[in-house]
């Protein structure tokens, strides 16, 4: 058996009075894709949010690449991490968000070039070299020394996701990545991440509404309601052969 890269165990989040996750078990293998879906508020971005450090569950273990990600050792006692830690650990870990969150006043270039020298300690041409090969990869070559405000929000995802795969992370984490765009631009992101997806290297967690997709390219599907994992299964088990009544309801308005 394959060690998971990734390990969710008993993990809790409440904001306040209200619990956003119940108790989550869930791994993720080396190079597995797993689709999230579920209706608004029921814990998906958060999931991810929690994996990039942005948020800290209120208990339990999250476990990724065989570190724990929020706690660390202090002689014989487990204690909370501190930021060298959290660093250390995201550091196998890429993201690429709703709102593309690129550095308006650097190039596309610079934006991809940026993590590599301030964060891995890559030289300059190191990173460029890296960059360039990363920005043609997902089809923006032509692009390198233009701004964000010059380009469309489809080739904004594209730098988002160059700038993240330059890190050479071993899990992607892709939130709602089509969800800010206009729906003639969805397609074209969406074949970058089918493209990554089928390289089989980097294991992928992707919070969607992208049914179809979530079918073509994840190796598993895991449905979220109301803070705890309802479904847990290939896409087909799913997406097209449940019988759980609130995965079928919230599935009905994806469908014509």
């Amino acid at each position: 058996m394959t060690e998971p890269i990734v390990k969710f165990r008993d993990v809790h989040k409440s904001f306040g009075d209200f619990d956003v996750l119940k108790g989550i078990d869930l791994d993720i293998k080396p190079a597995e894709k797993v689709a999230v879906i579920g209706p608004s508020g029921s814990g998906k971005t958060t999931i991810i949010r929690m994996l990039m450090t942005l948020e800290e569950p209120t208990s339990g273990e999250i476990i990724v690449n065989g570190h724990n990600l929020w706690h660390m050792k202090k002689g014989d006692q487990l204690v909370p991490a501190n930021e060298k830690h959290l660093r250390a650990v995201r550091g196998d870990i890429g993201m690429v968000f709703q709102h593309f969150n690129l550095f308006p006043h650097m190039t596309i270039l610079e934006n991809c070039m940026t993590a590599p020298i301030h964060v891995k300690k890559e030289s300059k041409e190191a990173a460029k070299k890296a960059s360039l090969e990363m920005l043609d990869k997902v089809g923006l070559a032509e692009h390198v020394d233009k701004y964000p405000s010059q380009l469309s929000g489809g080739q904004k995802q594209r730098v988002a996701m160059a700038r993240a795969l330059v890190m050479k992370p071993k899990i992607m984490l892709f939130d709602e990545v089509t969800s800010a765009l206009d729906p003639e631009l969805v397609g074209e992101v969406l074949e970058v991440i089918r493209g990554i997806a089928e390289e089989g290297e980097t294991a992928m967690v992707l919070v969607t509404h992208e049914m179809d997709f979530a079918l073509d390219v994840a190796d598993r599907v895991v449905f979220l309601d109301g803070g705890v994992i309802a479904e847990d299964g290939t896409p087909s088990e799913v997406i097209e052969h449940s019988e759980n009544e609130r995965l079928q309801s919230f599935l009905r308005r994806f469908r014509s």
